[in-house]
């Protein structure tokens, strides 16, 4: 047989029929998350959950699987990273995962995570893990099973089959290495910065700074380093995210302090990584392969060096602290450049993920990562969480939560039923400083264009190296490619003790 354009045409529709639907949902789950009401919860669970059924019905559809796997074997001179050979294999390995997961599984899954998310919100503002017990043990069940289905005749355990669906082929032997690299050079840098005879002062950061003053000064950074606000806008939650509703609708998410300047616009920082990364894949494939983005860890990478690379660094404060200062006048009018960039990259073990600093943050991810691996293998019990919680955050780092909003509540992950999505952060890190490193050795003086408020030639070489690129490569291979180097913990860890050992006098 050769290859059909016919079959290849009814595949690529009948995927983007699937995604339809599925934005569909994602539509109702971010005005969950922005703006229904909670008496909305019970009935938009089975809103949301009606509508995943539909969808996995489509995407395992006997018909559409039979094609995919004539199309597979049948592509010929096909360039393998080309859009058409990356459709079809790409489509194949969702629907033989797709077919291993019964209707009701999904219907029921998703209808608990909808709850799920709504349970621990509430008890997050309740501070009461009681109230999200039962909810995190059915989705925990549920998940396992999932993963048990998944596995089942591979060599993979159940949270390796969950782990690939965020990372594809990840391994847990190999990320434990990554992080095993990783943990040693971060803790010694960590505990020398500890013993630091220059220290910032945070309390710089601690002061009021109005909501409404740090609700412009975000939308004016995410639209100057560019995420396209024609496509896109940016809300508030509970907990920051970015969800993809459309191929010209990107809505990105944060959260503001009163008293903790960075939370809102670092934060923001961070989610307009994830949506450029989205508006800048090819719409016209949107649906397919060739318009999605490769993998959580690259897309993680986006929005990791957005933040910190680009947004904890002198030249881009030299170029927004004058803004910053009469936005927020006359709170920083006694702070220099200096003082405040100092601050921006203190370095304290502290309790939250989302607000940690880059040294620390990598420690954060290794305890859930530890964590979910033990609730889902069956060997830590729910309600014995909490407590293996806080005994990971006082062993790793030398810190104990006051209460479970600060402590076992603080991520929306587990009541979405993201089990083995934390990995990817740390493998985002780990990308995000490579990128950086060769789009500087590319590009040249990327601090001197930061200060004067220009980023899109960083932007335009991260569309082309990655964000064109969708899924027609691998992780690993996107970053061999744009890189010359395979994904280690080299730049990171460079980077690191490059910017902060000066800045705390460790240098000399």
């Amino acid at each position: 047989m050769t290859f059909s354009q016919n079959d290849f045409d009814f595949v690529a529709e009948h995927a983007r029929g699937a995604m339809l639907l599925q934005t569909v949902a994602d539509t109702l789950e971010w005005d969950e998350r922005t703006g229904m009401p909670i008496d909305g919860g019970d009935y938009r669970a089975t809103q949301v959950s009606t509508l995943r059924g539909m969808v996995h019905r489509r995407r395992t559809d006997a018909k559409y699987g039979e094609t995919l796997q004539s199309l597979s074997e049948n592509l010929g001179d096909e360039d393998p990273a080309g859009d058409v050979a990356a459709t079809v294999r790409g489509l194949l390995r969702n629907w033989k995962r797709d077919h291993r997961l019964p209707e009701d599984l999904v219907e029921r899954t998703s209808r608990a995570t909808v709850k799920g998310q709504q349970r621990w919100d509430a008890a997050r503002r309740a501070d009461d893990f009681g109230m999200f017990r039962d909810t995190l043990a059915e989705i925990i069940e549920l998940k396992r099973e999932a993963g048990q289905r998944i596995a089942e005749g591979t060599d993979r355990s159940p949270y390796e089959a969950l782990l690939d669906e965020y990372e594809p082929d990840a391994r847990v032997e190999p990320l434990n290495q990554v992080f095993q690299d990783l943990r040693k050079p971060l803790v010694e840098l960590i505990d020398a910065i500890r013993e630091a005879p220059r220290q910032p002062k945070r309390s710089l950061l601690e002061r009021d700074f109005a909501i409404a003053g740090q609700r412009d000064l975000s939308r004016f950074v995410a639209e100057s380093v560019g995420f396209d606000f024609q496509a896109g806008r940016l809300d508030e939650t509970s907990h920051p995210f970015c969800t993809t509703l459309g191929p010209r609708d990107c809505r990105i998410l944060t959260r503001y302090d009163l008293n903790w300047l960075p939370a809102g616009l670092l934060g923001t920082m961070h989610e307009a990584g994830h949506g450029m990364y989205e508006q800048g894949m090819r719409s016209d494939w949107f649906g397919l392969p060739p318009g999605s983005y490769c993998s959580l860890g690259i897309h993680e990478s986006q929005s990791r060096l957005w933040e910190n690379q680009v947004g904890r660094s002198r030249p881009f404060w030299q170029w927004l602290f004058a803004r910053t200062q009469k936005t927020f006048a006359p709170t920083l009018d006694d702070v220099s450049l200096d003082d405040f960039h100092f601050a921006i990259n203190q370095i304290q073990p502290s309790l939250i993920r989302v607000e940690a600093d880059e040294a620390t943050y990598n420690l954060h991810i290794i305890i859930r990562f530890d964590l979910e691996q033990l609730l889902i293998g069956g060997t830590l019990a729910v309600d014995d969480l909490p407590a293996a919680w806080d005994a990971r955050y006082q062993s790793d780092l030398g810190v104990c939560a006051p209460s479970a909003a600060n402590g076992v509540l603080q991520d929306v992950h587990w009541s979405a039923g993201l089990i083995g999505y934390f990995p990817t952060y740390t493998l985002g890190n780990l990308a995000s400083a490579q990128l950086y490193d060769a789009a500087a050795a590319e590009l040249g003086d990327l601090e001197s264009m930061f200060a004067g408020g220009e980023f899109s030639p960083l932007l335009d070489w991260l569309r082309s190296r990655i964000h064109e690129r969708g899924q027609c490569e691998s992780g690993d291979s996107l970053i061999l490619r744009a890189t010359g180097k395979s994904l280690s913990a080299d730049a990171l860890i460079r980077y690191l003790n490059g910017k902060l050992r000066p800045l705390y006098g460790l240098d000399g």
